[in-house]
């Protein structure tokens, strides 16, 4: 059995605005999505988020009101939301340090790395390291839909919902966690998507990619 190349799974997924409650994503798969975020590379490799998978009905409910109506978070099967670090503290990267160690040894170097990574980033400004985790987060969710492509579960992304709402739903804020953003799984409704029919649009090569040599 030949795999199918990348860039065609990447044609193939688009942001399912209809999903059909009938056929749920398989387990293995979704599984293997979320492998693809613990992998995920991150700043110092911190990985400052967590990772919520919602198969609760009601729950999802909750979420979908939350998010302004959109069905594919009740119509799909699993709501991945993903919740960066409110901040950074010298316990959260004591325990990266501590991860490392027990991988890979005490390296000569590490204690002093992690030790100039407290001292930049603890008592920062909490937006300002909450906005960072953020972004850890998010090169998390590129990976996730790129498995998602792959294994053939249909997924969109969503930032259109009230945080705050989502936070008090899961219990984030008490995590020391806030929402970032949320990615529903399932698969798609071909008799009730507008957008399936639709060609893809992105800018052009040209256009996009600027070539320094």
């Amino acid at each position: 059995m030949t795999s199918t190349p990348l860039t065609e799974r990447m044609n193939w997924r688009y942001a399912t605005k209809a999903m059909n409650p009938a056929s749920p994503a398989a387990q293995d798969k979704v599984d293997a999505i979320i492998e693809a975020v613990r992998m995920a590379p991150t700043s110092s490799g911190t990985q400052p988020f967590e990772l919520f998978v919602v198969t609760n009905p009601d729950v999802r409910a909750q979420i979908r009101e939350a998010a302004y109506d959109q069905s594919p978070i009740t119509d799909g099967s699993h709501v991945l939301v993903f919740a960066a670090w409110d901040d950074y503290t010298a316990e959260r990267i004591d325990e990266v340090v501590q991860l490392n160690k027990d991988a890979r040894g005490d390296l000569p170097a590490i204690d002093a790395y992690y030790d100039n990574l407290k001292s930049n980033y603890v008592g920062r400004d909490s937006e300002v390291n909450y906005a960072h985790a953020a972004r850890q987060a998010y090169i998390a969710l590129g990976f996730a839909l790129l498995a998602a492509a792959e294994h053939g579960v249909d997924s969109t992304p969503m930032e259109g919902f009230n945080p705050d709402e989502v936070d008090k739903i899961l219990g984030l804020r008490e995590k020391g966690l806030r929402s970032v953003v949320l990615l529903p799984l399932g698969e798609r409704n071909p008799e009730a998507d507008w957008l399936l029919p639709l060609p893809k649009v992105r800018k052009s090569l040209d256009t996009l990619v600027t070539t320094v040599d």
